[in-house]
């Protein structure tokens, strides 16, 4: 599928499925494109009866970049998070929201059910508490609905310094991957390998990860605008998420009445293969719901 123009920026998207079945919006996260949401995962909910689209957001992989806006010091960001402090961003987390909802409208969808992971779950009880009426049901994977600083040993992991070589990106790609994964599933380590192999050659741009940290930290807490939402809600967490702890997903559980909470056991801050059909009956029994 070509480009769409939406929110006055240019956006990649990709489509899987039957377009007359109810469509599933996947938002990806925190400097991830939209290919991080793996291709057979995208099939196997297609399969279940669902038309997929995932996009890359804006500042990543082959979407609208930012560069004129400078690039945010990530030591900065992260010192400001862990003291409460508030940042200024570039845009916001809002914008990103109008940006998936820009989708919709290129795409001539009235609503869609609205499936973010990480920073994407951020972006998507954004869309839930901005756009209800284009919001059928909303499922936030390994999110929060606020900034909740974790262990110490991950933000180290996070703020590494570039490498400088494909090579070397790749090898620490891998080495930051096994270190988010749980201990509930096997760690890939040639599918791990493919993946950044894939979104180094599609497109490498930390500046954009930066400028979307920002807006992370300077969208605050979304929990008292969560309460609000009366879209059909799932939020599915790993129990070994060292990135996200639980305790976001029990928080944004609570925040949305009648949310349900799915546990995916000894999964971490990933999407491994051995979930893949955990992940995708919760989101199948999510839209049947909806839809009744």
């Amino acid at each position: 599928m070509p480009q769409v123009e939406a929110n006055e920026i240019n956006i990649e998207v990709e489509a899987f499925g039957d377009p007359a079945d109810p469509t599933v919006l996947l938002i990806m996260g925190l400097g991830a494109q939209m290919i991080v949401w793996p291709e057979d995962f995208c099939r196997l909910l297609a399969d279940a009866g669902h038309h997929v689209v995932r996009f890359d957001n804006r500042d990543v992989g082959l979407s609208t970049w930012f560069d004129e806006a400078g690039e945010p010091d990530m030591m900065a960001l992260f010192g400001a998070a862990m003291a409460g402090q508030s940042v200024e961003s570039p845009y916001s987390l809002s914008d990103m929201a109008d940006d998936a909802v820009g989708v919709l409208d290129a795409l001539g969808l009235d609503s869609a059910h609205i499936v973010g992971a990480s920073m994407g779950g951020m972006i998507a009880q954004q869309v839930a508490i901005n756009h209800p009426d284009r919001t059928s049901s909303l499922c936030s994977i390994m999110s929060m609905p606020r900034f909740i600083t974790g262990d110490p040993e991950v933000s180290a992991v996070l703020m590494a310094d570039d490498p400088g070589t494909r090579e070397a990106r790749i090898e620490v790609g891998i080495e930051g991957s096994r270190f988010l994964a749980g201990d509930g599933f096997p760690f890939d380590e040639e599918r791990t390998r493919t993946s950044f192999e894939a979104t180094i050659d599609r497109a490498w741009h930390p500046e954009g990860t930066a400028r979307q940290m920002a807006a992370i930290i300077a969208d605050g807490d979304r929990t008292e605008g969560l309460r609000g939402v009366t879209a059909p809600t799932v939020v599915i967490h790993g129990t070994s998420d060292r990135l996200v702890l639980p305790q976001g997903g029990e928080e944004t559980a609570a925040a949305v009445p009648g949310a349900e909470l799915v546990w995916v056991e000894g999964m971490g801050h990933d999407l491994p293969v051995g979930a893949h059909q955990q992940i995708v009956d919760a989101v199948s029994r999510l839209v049947s719901r909806a839809g009744t």
